[in-house]
């Protein structure tokens, strides 16, 4: 059974950092492309980065070029996104998946504010 859970949401002020994480389970994590979405109130779900099976090639939304970096651990089946120099508009949930499974986890809220 593919799973997601995603970690490491909170609240933090507009400059701060967080890191996201998101342990897969169910399949062979190190073969499938994984992605990060993002769902802030009464707005679409919105993709933030996608990275490669074997990490070796990421992409991200223009708004947050700079200042996030998506990474995998596949030893570990593990997908990592580190946020820096959060802004309020990046409040939203957070959630973890593979286009090709279709399949995410439950997110995890990102709340910037001061």
């Amino acid at each position: 059974q593919v799973q997601f859970v995603e970690s490491g949401g909170g609240v933090v002020q507009p400059g701060g950092s967080l890191r996201l994480s998101c342990a897969a389970s169910g399949f062979t994590f190190s073969n499938y492309g994984m992605r990060w979405y993002r769902q802030a109130p009464g707005k679409e779900r919105e993709l933030v980065a996608t990275i490669s099976s074997g990490g070796g090639s990421t992409s991200y939304v223009d708004s947050v070029k700079g200042r996030f970096t998506i990474s995998r651990d596949n030893a570990k089946n593990t997908m990592y996104q580190q946020m820096n120099n959060l802004k309020p508009e990046d409040t939203a949930v957070y959630y973890c998946g593979s286009l090709t499974l279709g399949s995410w986890g439950q997110g995890t809220q990102v709340t910037v504010s001061s």
